[in-house]
């Protein structure tokens, strides 16, 4: 059972890594996901081997603390919304705190500098902190200031220590260390001064009079707090997106009641009230409208900014605004149901996932901060043995431990996830996790179902032909309109609805009596009329059968099903009297759509159960796609793997129930989210729109939130490598390069910085302007599913050519299913006939699923292939 904690008290990617490796520890808990910019922790969770409550406790003993985010029933999603709230208050809770902590401690920074550093810049110090004499009291007053900069981030101490105690060392450790390092040193001195004043010796009271530390123990933490109040900034931005969301909800809703309007909570709302919905006001839940007329702005779930017109029968959307009509619906889903809801709790779980490129941060962030004290110590050893200073040593092991920074690993992934799906649901698209986002961005093939997702899903007439002088009564084309609406209100037959809707266009509400009416299942619909003449209305295998012939009406009938009309052909008696054609149109934006995949070097493939004449000619219209006709609704999962067997990265878009398996079993699955329940849980991207543009725009995003994880990651690395041993004094020697504590804390405020603020640029994406990678054009080919089966789809079948380079030659991958073969020495004798083909580069036979998997240089025919596997003995099925 999936469980989410809220976790507290985490700093950084070692905070990270130490709460998931002891939970991960546990027997029955798998799936960990922790974010230590959430503050959330996801797992899995076997309640038969694993109780919550050991779950908590194990994570208090990390040192961190934890609490349950309450799910489940009504009342627990209550407590969840409330809990989402909580978490969003705490962050700018958090951040005034840090606010504070950074105002506070600057202020008292400031005397502490003039008094440690004016004397070098020839600032005047009072009288009684000047000379030897005063030299204990000029060092105790920096010791004062410094230890009350310290109790005011009291919380690195803590944190950092306590992480220590546990094994677990975290940033705060470093910080910590490096801090009180300088702080103990600085007490260090004042002894060696007290000891100089004693014995007279004014050369040891100068050495370390400039050697107190106090200030670097104080400015350490400055400047880390600056970072740190800078980061929760900029990444309380990152959030906006969720608490935007937030913010959508109505606190209250107008319900009838008894024939009353009554106002209560939003959280009261029950599937099946009454909801009255004022002029300006925002949706409480969704629902179907009952009564009423108005037009809503969906611009906050949809990115549409035109108001969409609402009457009785449509249904409208949590979170948006009715115009300047009243409307009455019934509430369908509340609460957590709703699809607001359901877009937070989505963003909500992408931002606690990981995208697979982390998974290196996490392991080096795992061991990072005790690799780091080991350098430090190591450092310190090095330079005292080699005879340098104490001072210098000291000061170069400080430096290592505040220079190094586990932050931006730990912020390179889960800033930029966040962004990047809160960008997403502006535009529309839910992003499910960090490996949806991630898979997005690596796609080379995106696969279509035609019917509702491509296309409108609903036919409609397009042409209607009339043999003339065949009858008197039928000799226009509304004649033979009516005639046929006639037919098929009674009809259960997919063009029905689309004949019927062109009678209604048109006007024509009467219709021509009927005496006998009878469906005819797979051909078409008999009836008589009440002269007693029959009239048939069907297919052009209907009208073979029943010798009903017409050579000019079947010629345009040739020419319309190349074009991919859908023909129903009518007749009176023994005549034909004319045809319709009917067709299921492309959808607004599908032929952008295919051009903008192409643009990005992906390859386009539509799958359809429609004959290979009427597919062909979709995807001519479509312009360059690989289609793959014949396909049964069960088959498409199948089509999937069969590519993905071939190494492609493939995306599958659909709509429906029949859809669910493809989308499971796709890399990628997207989901129109006006399609089906089941083909939304089962897909990794959801688009909120009816809009195939969208699936571009979050291939787009993917692609730009991947590149930017990984500069994200490159400089947290490069820094770190960089950074570490410079502070070390490896090039000290040689060039006098060194770097002091003050302006290693510094270096490693910014670098979270730049990380949280790279990531932040992921704010202006817009759709359509991602760089063309390698555009391609794609020719518009065509195969049966049977073809798949016994080739698979190869770039013969589909060739595609990137128009900045001559057409690339590939190795071709061709599975055989060959007979006959029964032990290891036919298998051997099949490999090596296809191997001494020119152009084969490989074959391996399996022997029990009797499969031979061929690799060409994409020259060799298959007629060739059949031909070396019959000559050694075998037949090619």
């Amino acid at each position: 059972m999936k469980k989410t904690f809220a976790v507290t008290g985490m700093t950084c990617a070692a905070c990270e890594a130490a709460v998931r490796r002891a939970v991960s520890k546990l027997e029955g808990v798998s799936d960990v996901n922790v974010n230590v910019l959430t503050g959330t922790m996801t797992l899995d969770l076997d309640l038969s081997s694993q109780t919550e409550s050991a779950v908590m406790e194990t994570v208090e003993k990390t040192g961190y603390g934890i609490s349950l985010l309450g799910e489940g029933s009504a009342s627990a999603k209550t407590d969840r919304r409330a809990e989402r709230q909580k978490l969003v208050e705490e962050r700018e809770k958090e951040e005034r705190l840090m606010t504070r902590r950074l105002l506070y401690s600057t202020v008292i920074l400031i005397p502490l500098m003039w008094i440690s550093m004016g004397p070098m810049l020839g600032l005047p110090l009072p009288s009684f902190l000047s000379g030897h004499v005063n030299a204990v009291g000029y060092a105790l007053i920096q010791m004062v200031f410094a230890l009350a900069v310290m109790l005011i981030n009291y919380f690195f101490f803590t944190s950092g220590f306590k992480g220590l105690l546990h094994r677990a060392p975290n940033m705060n450790s470093l910080i910590a260390l490096g801090s009180a390092a300088s702080f103990v040193f600085g007490i260090f001195a004042i002894y060696r001064i007290g000891n100089g004043l004693g014995t007279g010796d004014a050369a040891l009271i100068d050495r370390y009079l400039h050697q107190l530390y106090f200030e670097s123990a104080a400015m350490i933490l400055v400047l880390i707090m600056v970072g740190k109040t800078l980061e929760a900034r900029a990444k309380g931005k990152t959030s906006e997106a969720l608490t935007g969301l937030l913010d959508l909800v109505p606190q209250t809703a107008l319900v009838m009641r008894d024939g009353e309007r009554v106002e209560i909570s939003a959280d009261e709302l029950k599937p099946g009230d009454l909801v009255v919905l004022l002029p300006g006001g925002r949706v409480p839940c969704d629902g179907v409208v009952r009564e009423g007329h108005s037009s809503i702005d969906e611009s906050a779930m949809t990115g549409e900014s035109i108001p969409v017109e609402k009457a009785a029968g449509d249904r409208v959307t949590s979170a948006t605004i009715n115009g300047t009509g009243t409307l009455l619906f019934e509430a369908t889903k509340t609460g957590e149901d709703t699809t607001l809801a359901q877009m937070i709790h989505l963003m909500e779980e992408a931002s606690s996932s990981k995208a697979p490129v982390a998974r290196l941060a996490d392991r080096v962030s795992g061991v990072f901060v005790p690799i780091v004290i080991a350098i430090a110590v190591v450092t310190l050893a090095v330079w005292l043995i080699a005879g340098y200073p104490g001072e210098l040593a000291f000061s170069m092991a400080i430096s290592v431990l505040v220079i190094s920074c586990p932050c931006a690993l730990g912020l390179a992934t889960p800033v930029a996830i966040m962004v990047a799906t809160g960008q997403g649901a502006r535009n529309g698209i839910l992003i499910k996790s960090g490996e949806a986002l991630e898979g997005a961005g690596n796609l080379n093939s995106v696969i279509f179902d035609k019917t509702g997702t491509l296309t409108e899903g609903k036919p409609r007439v397009t042409e209607i032909l009339v043999r003339s002088g065949v009858h008197e009564s039928f000799r226009t084309k509304e004649d033979v309109l009516e005639l046929a609406a006639t037919l098929e209100e009674l009809s259960e037959h997919p063009l029905a609805g689309a004949v019927l809707k062109a009678a209604e266009d048109r006007g024509l509400t009467g219709r021509v009596p009927l005496r006998e009416f009878q469906a005819v299942p797979g051909r078409g619909i008999r009836g008589v009329l009440e002269d007693g003449e029959e009239v048939y209305i069907g297919s052009s295998n209907y009208m073979k059968e029943l010798g009903i012939r017409d050579e000019a009406l079947e010629k345009e009938a040739g020419r319309l099903s190349l074009e991919g009309r859908t023909i129903l052909f009518l007749a009176l008696g023994s005549s034909l009297i004319g045809l319709i054609g009917a067709t299921d149109q492309l959808k607004a934006g599908s032929v952008a759509a295919v051009e903008r995949l192409h643009k990005l070097g992906i390859r386009v493939i539509m799958l359809t159960g429609d004959r290979r004449e009427t597919a062909e000619a979709i995807g001519r219209e479509l312009g360059g796609v690989q289609v793959i006709a014949e396909v049964l609704p069960t088959d498409k999962a199948e089509v999937v793997k069969r590519l993905r067997d071939q190494g492609e990265r493939v995306a599958m878009v659909g709509d429906g129930i029949n859809d669910a398996p493809a989308l499971a079993i796709a890399d990628i699955g997207i989901a129109i989210g006006a399609g089906s329940d089941i083909a939304i849980e089962s897909a990794d991207v959801v688009l909120v729109r009816n809009e195939l543009n969208d699936a571009v725009t979050a291939i787009e995003l993917s692609r730009k939130t991947l590149r930017t994880i990984k500069e994200n990651l490159f400089w947290a690395f490069f820094y770190n490598v960089v950074a570490i041993p410079v502070a070390a004094g490896v090039f000290y020697t040689a060039y006098g390069l060194r770097l002091t504590p003050m302006i290693g804390a510094l270096a490693m405020s910014f670098s979270s910085i730049f990380v949280v603020l790279n990531a932040l640029r992921l704010r202006r994406f817009k759709p359509g302007r991602e760089k063309a990678f390698r555009k391609i054009t794609q020719d518009t080919t065509s195969l049966q599913y049977d073809d798949l089966l016994t080739a698979g789809i190869t770039d013969t079948a589909c060739p595609v050519i990137f128009e900045d380079e001559e057409e690339i030659e590939m190795d071709r991958k061709i599975v055989l299913t060959v007979d006959g073969m029964t032990c290891g020495h036919c298998t051997a004798r099949v490999e090596k006939a296809l191997k001494e083909l020119p152009g084969v580069t490989d074959a391996k036979a399996d022997l029990d699923s009797k499969k031979v998997t061929v690799e060409t240089d994409g020259g060799v025919a298959l007629e060739a292939m059949k031909a070396a596997v019959e000559e050694a003995g075998y037949q090619v099925v």
